[in-house]
């Protein structure tokens, strides 16, 4: 079923903006039936616009292309940073966003002859038990935060924080400190700290750094992480103040916040 729908998105790639029902069945070889069946659920979900008898490609896909425009210019962003607080520490680094009440790792750099993880890039972890997620909590809107307490909190090991009191006073100690433990909360047998992405707004992202249990040298390992946070941010910062002046240039608004302002940046797909 993808591979028909993947066929039938990739008929739209010629210089022809829409097409006919007729135009995708000849071009993909699928029967009638099936075309009109796909390409009516594609409708659906914003794929694909229909105009009269004409189909193009829907804004669904625009917007799906947008965030991976986002996260791609945040991961080449970071990826520097990330590499020498690697090469400073000798642990395992990651660069995590949110989506919802997960978090999503875009990047990890180590060194797997020396250690490994349990996870890899594009794992999706529970938000409320990681590092990352803590950062970003709590630097984010405080709706997303109700929403996610007003749900039930799983547990992933025995440390794992399922209490919403417990998880409250804990994001409140994380905007107080700017950095985010996970110990041993998601994974047993591993301990983060983690910084987020942030100017005085919201965070873009989170910056976390793995390691073995035990309390160790986190703390000192916490500035490292927050100062790899704060150096990416400043690159960001930079490329989106380069930005808002070549957009004053053509007479566009400017964002008001610094946030908003990298956030265009990173949504801006002719920026280079």
């Amino acid at each position: 079923m993808l591979e028909k729908a993947a066929r039938i998105l990739s008929a739209f790639e010629g210089r022809r903006p829409t097409l006919s029902l007729t135009d995708v069945v000849r071009h993909t070889g699928l029967s009638r039936t099936t075309v009109h069946r796909l390409m009516g659920q594609l409708v659906e979900l914003g794929w694909l616009g229909k105009d009269g008898r004409r189909y193009f490609l829907g804004l669904g896909l625009l917007e799906l292309g947008a965030f991976a425009s986002h996260h791609n210019r945040l991961r080449r962003a970071a990826l520097p940073h990330l590499i020498a607080l690697h090469e400073a520490t000798g642990h395992w680094v990651q660069l995590f966003v949110q989506d919802g009440a997960e978090v999503l790792c875009l990047e990890q750099i180590g060194d797997p002859r020396r250690s490994s993880l349990p996870y890899q890039v594009g794992t999706r972890l529970p938000v409320h038990c990681t590092a990352a997620g803590k950062a970003l909590l709590a630097f984010g809107g405080a709706t997303t935060v109700e929403r996610l307490l007003a749900g039930r909190l799983l547990p992933r090991t025995r440390n794992t924080l399922i209490r919403g009191n417990a998880l409250r006073s804990e994001l409140a100690t994380v905007h107080s400190t700017g950095v985010a433990y996970d110990r041993e909360e998601c994974f047993q047998g591993v301990t983060c700290v983690a910084a987020p992405l942030r100017g005085s707004g919201r965070a873009l992202a989170a910056v976390s750094l793995s390691r073995g249990p035990g309390p160790g040298d986190l703390d000192r390992l916490a500035r490292q992480v927050a100062r790899c946070a704060g150096a990416t941010w400043a690159l960001l910062f930079d490329s989106s103040r380069r930005f808002e002046e070549a957009r004053r240039e053509v007479a566009e608004p400017v964002p008001d916040s610094d946030a908003e302002s990298v956030m265009a940046w990173l949504f801006f797909s002719e920026w280079e």
